[in-house]
Formats: structure tokens, C-alpha cells, sequence
């Protein structure tokens, strides 16, 4: 055994290799795909984001050479941000549906949506204030900044309001937004 280590090592060094050990990052980067090593922007994921379009093509991988799988139609839509390859990024949608779109397609405007049942919009951040609107499933709007178990948002109505980050998809559990 030590002579076929001293044959493996006087081969490498015939190489110009050496063997040491991958730091933590190396051997992390080591362990994912080729394919999300590639630069992106840099931003941590996951992330949230918005759809920038009414019409935004999602296709089944990151680059205009994949076909389309669908379109969404839903300007102002959050999306979850979960990967990225160049200018493309993997994002899923409130029912759990992924694909790749163009980075232009989207905005860093939060946005959320109402996913199962609907949602009161109350006039300050309590279960006893007053409700001034009745959100229903699918509705959508922005999210205009978050503090503890409550966000301030407004709907497309132009009515604004507080409601509980429960009862929306499209932002973290204990995210702070300003």
C-alpha cells in the first residue's frame, strides 16, 4: 500500500497537482451543479420579487434556447427567486409551479397575494381594529413595508391597509420590508 501511495503522488506531482483539502466553500461549491455556479446577481436567495410584464414567458431552462412551458399574465405578481443562471432566474409562483425567466421580466417591487382563503385589510396593525376591505383568494397587491406579524399594502383599488402576514404569499415569516 505505501508504494502504491508513493506512485500516486509521484504521478500527480507529474501533473502539477497537488492534494490538499477543499476548504468549506470549495467543497460546497464542489457539491452543487455546474449550472447554479454561474454568476447572477449576486443577491441572496431565496428571494422575493415581482413580475414586471403582463405577459412573462417561463420556460423549462435558463436560456431563450428553451421552449416556452407558459406564460403568466399577472403584472405585479410575487414570485420566489430560487436560483440563477446569468441573466435568468428560476422562480416559482404561490401554488408551487417553477420555471426559468429572463431577469428583465421581473422587479424588485414586493408584491403579494392573497393564496387560500380571504384576508381582511384592517386601518392599523390589530385583529380589533377596524377592517376597512375584504380581500379575496387570487387578489394581488404591493407590499409597501412590514413590522412584526403585519404589513401595510395596497391593492389595485387604491385602498391601503394593514393585514397579517399569515394571510398573504410573498413575504418572509420574520422579513423586515421598509
Amino acid at each position: 500500500m505505501p508504494r502504491l501511495l508513493c506512485l500516486l503522488f509521484a504521478v500527480m506531482a507529474g501533473l502539477g497537482t497537488s492534494i490538499l483539502p477543499l476548504s468549506p466553500a470549495s467543497a460546497q461549491a464542489a457539491d452543487k451543479p455546474l449550472a447554479l455556479q454561474r454568476k447572477g446577481s449576486g443577491l441572496p436567495l431565496p428571494r422575493f420579487a415581482s413580475l414586471r410584464s403582463d405577459e412573462v414567458n417561463v420556460r423549462t431552462g435558463p436560456g431563450s434556447r428553451y421552449p416556452v412551458d407558459w406564460v403568466f399574465k399577472r403584472k405585479g405578481m410575487p414570485v420566489e427567486i430560487v436560483a440563477e443562471f446569468e441573466n435568468f432566474r428560476k422562480i416559482r409562483d404561490w401554488q408551487g409551479a417553477s420555471g426559468w425567466v429572463h431577469q428583465s421580466l421581473l422587479t424588485g417591487k414586493r408584491g403579494f397575494i392573497i393564496s387560500s382563503k380571504a384576508a381582511n385589510l384592517h386601518k392599523t396593525p390589530a385583529k380589533s381594529a377596524e377592517v376597512t376591505a375584504k380581500l379575496e383568494p387570487e387578489v394581488i397587491g404591493e407590499i409597501r413595508s412590514c413590522a412584526g406579524d403585519w404589513c401595510r399594502v395596497k391593492v389595485p383599488s387604491g385602498v391601503s391597509g394593514w393585514i397579517e402576514r399569515t394571510s398573504m404569499w410573498g413575504v418572509y415569516k420574520s422579513e423586515p420590508i421598509n
